[in-house]
């Protein structure tokens, strides 16, 4: 019986797949067409190829499985982003009880304790709550910020050596390694039963915008500073990357969350982790292989 990932060809979901295979347990990554599929075979997996929104294809990639490795996944472009996510959501349920998964793990986000106020965070509490009636075990993780975010922004770091920041340069919060995150929901999905276990997965430090700006100073060998961008811009800048009027209206939303302290890590009835990687040996490996 496999571990099925979904999400397998993203940053978390390679690097469960990766871990897993390093255990030998049996995998099976779905992604969303031949190309990832096969970058994946090479690595030793089997695959499945499915999109959240085909409940067939989602049946039949979940067939032989045990464990579900599962997310909410999201590109700020969907006319409804919470309705989009209700929607995955609903299809998550009829795949996995059709094809008799018995535990879930789901990658959730620290914040997800609020079921509004929260934008983009409220799709983790929706993941958290999709499966309480259907009789299956259920852990979910709650990393930090992902260091990988700020890749986003190597361009202009790189070329005018400014990091451009939704948050006020000074804000220290939690921040973590994707690919620590993937290496421990492995370990979970491996482990055995964890039922109504929520872990807050954090980094081996806080950091601000600023600490980031000096880390890729360090790599990029020339100065670069943090700069926030100013509210009465964030609209503006969100449209300008493709964002739909729903996406934005979520990610300010968030945004605004993480700077008030909202979306803080709850710290009530759940368990802390913690992952190795500092932000500085993440951005010298991501920037040379970009």
């Amino acid at each position: 019986m496999a571990h099925i990932i979904l999400g397998a060809s993203g940053r978390v979901g390679s690097a469960v797949v990766d871990r897993l295979l390093e255990l030998g347990a049996p995998v099976k990554g779905v992604v969303r067409n031949e190309e990832k599929a096969k970058a994946l075979k090479l690595r030793g997996a089997d695959t499945a190829i499915a999109d959240a929104h085909n409940l067939p294809a989602l049946k039949a990639a979940l067939r032989g499985g045990e464990t579900l490795f599962t997310l909410t996944p999201e590109t700020g472009r969907e006319k409804n982003v919470l309705g989009d996510t209700n929607d995955i959501l609903t299809n998550y349920r009829a795949a996995l009880v059709a094809d008799g998964i018995k535990k879930v793990v789901g990658l959730s986000s620290m914040g997800a304790q609020h079921r509004e106020g929260t934008g983009n965070l409220i799709m983790s509490y929706m993941l958290e709550h999709a499966f309480d009636d259907i009789g299956v075990s259920r852990v979910f993780i709650r990393p930090a910020y992902y260091f990988s975010n700020w890749l986003n922004y190597l361009e202009p770091a790189e070329k005018n050596g400014v990091l451009p920041t939704f948050f006020p340069v000074d804000l220290k919060i939690p921040m973590i390694c994707p690919s620590d995150v993937g290496h421990f929901a492995a370990e979970v999905l491996a482990d055995g039963d964890r039922d109504g276990t929520i872990y807050e997965l954090y980094g081996p430090g806080m950091y601000s915008s600023a600490d980031v700006a000096k880390a890729f100073s360090e790599v990029l060998g020339k100065e670069v500073k943090a700069e926030q961008i100013p509210r009465k811009d964030w609209e503006k800048t969100l449209d300008s990357i493709g964002f739909s009027p729903d996406g934005v209206r979520n990610f300010v939303e968030m945004t605004e969350a993480v700077i008030s302290g909202k979306s803080r890590p709850d710290g009530k009835g759940t368990v802390r982790a913690h992952g190795d990687t500092t932000l500085e040996a993440y951005l010298e490996k991501a920037v040379k292989k970009a």
